[in-house]
């Protein structure tokens, strides 16, 4: 096999690419990317969370005889992420609200 060609059969695991030319710049790009990888870990989990208790809020309010919505608290909730995150921002929140109360 020449020096160029990979043995696929190996049981090496591939490394994925960082796109950088320079192992330095490489390993910096490794190194943020392992944050971003946690990150992403923590905004799932957070994620998860924050629709267990949305579906919990909205139980125990229909439970008690109350409506299956408080429009007032969803307007409050998509006004705070449009002001700290732009119209991005909106599109999240509006995310956020149908995985904790369903489609509407």
């Amino acid at each position: 096999m020449a020096p160029e060609e990979h043995d696929m059969s190996s049981n090496a695991v591939a490394q994925p690419t960082t796109g950088a030319q320079d192992e330095e710049a490489a390993q910096r790009i490794r190194g943020m990317r392992e944050r971003i990888d946690e990150i992403d870990s923590a905004i799932i989990a957070l994620w998860q969370e924050r629709a267990r208790l949305s579906q919990q809020v909205g139980a125990t309010r229909v439970a008690s005889g109350g409506t299956r919505l408080v429009l007032s608290r969803e307007r409050e909730i998509l006004e705070k992420f449009r002001t700290e995150l732009g119209a991005d921002g909106t599109q999240l929140a509006l995310l956020i609200l149908r995985a904790g109360r369903g489609a509407l």
